[in-house]
């Protein structure tokens, strides 16, 4: 995803079916899980229940840039929401079961069920996992996910994997439970399942929020504009370049730009509207390019100033 230009784009409807798949398995799984968890009362069944497109909107008056960003708002709150939710009622679920163990009734329907929530989880997992690794490259996995614009795409394989995890020690606790006499493996797997979900949270959490707050583009992206400025016919150098995602496929950019002396303003204006226009063509994502002329040492002192690297100016001392 570090080079994710004409491959990365080519994922952003992939990344979508990705969802819905994940989507239509997980309604599939959670339906069976809390079907088998108020059969058979068992704490770990519940647990793997609980756990388990207005970002498209056109630009207007009030979001000028569109609305990209709500899709790392509420990927933000979703990772939020596994914690409270599912987490917070597996440890809970897991400790009282413990205090006050209960028998669990009928295990061979959470055998089945479990065996079929593996299978429907798997299934989705394996799409996603697919989808993935075309989309990483040959970036690692860790690397790819924290450099990821597209929460869905880490989000649903993230999700798989944990649910996959839960589902085993779900199995596992229902197993001992069972075969040992002993109600409290339930609810220690009850608790294992929290925990775990806990942990993904705030890793998922972490990285949404990194999003929300507005990370640059991908370098293939930056550099990519840096090369049509440096080409582009009137331009002595580019100076600098800042960008802003605000969605898997919307990022606005500014560029500082050293002019030739002898360019007069219309000049200056149509050599801005060539650039931006071979800058969209060979950059989709861009939705809005604004470029400042000025010389190099200007952006750099302006930068420094801004970055607090350079000491304020001084205004000069009046005479008495």
């Amino acid at each position: 995803m570090k080079n994710a230009s004409p491959e990365q784009r080519s994922t952003n409807s992939s990344s979508t079916a990705v969802v819905y798949a994940a989507l239509i398995g997980d309604i599939l799984v959670a339906i069976s899980k809390v079907g088998a968890a108020i059969w058979t009362g068992s704490a770990a069944m519940t647990s793997e229940a609980i756990h388990s497109h207005r970002s498209r909107q056109k630009p207007d008056t009030d979001h000028p840039f569109g609305h990209g960003r709500e899709l790392y708002f509420w990927s933000f709150v979703v990772s939020l929401l596994i914690f409270a939710l599912g987490a917070g009622f597996s440890i809970y679920e897991g400790i009282y079961r413990i205090l006050y163990p209960t028998p669990i009734q009928s295990p061979v329907v959470s055998y089945i069920v479990l065996a079929s929530a593996f299978l429907l989880e798997g299934g989705s997992w394996l799409y996603s996992l697919r989808q993935f690794r075309r989309a990483k490259g040959d970036l690692g996995f860790f690397k790819a996910f924290t450099l990821s614009k597209d929460p869905p795409s880490f989000m649903t394989l993230f999700e798989d994997s944990v649910a996959l995890v839960g589902i085993l020690i779900a199995a596992v606790a229902t197993v001992a439970a069972v075969a040992l006499r002993r109600p409290e493996f339930d609810g220690a797997g009850s608790i294992a399942i929290g925990l775990i979900l806990a942990a993904t949270s705030v890793f998922l959490a972490r990285e949404s929020k990194s999003l929300l707050m507005g990370e640059q583009a991908y370098p293939s992206i930056r550099n990519s504009i840096l090369s049509l400025a440096n080409t582009q016919s009137g331009c002595l150098s580019a100076n600098g370049l800042f960008t802003v995602q605000l969605g898997p496929a919307q990022v606005v950019a500014m560029l500082s730009l050293e002019f030739s002396d002898v360019l007069l303003a219309p000049q200056i204006e149509e050599a801005v509207i060539e650039l931006e226009k071979k800058v969209r063509e060979k950059n989709p994502e861009i939705v809005a390019l604004f470029v400042k002329p000025q010389t190099a040492k200007t952006f750099q002192d302006q930068r420094e100033r801004a970055l607090g690297e350079a000491p304020p100016e001084q205004n000069p001392s009046i005479p008495g």
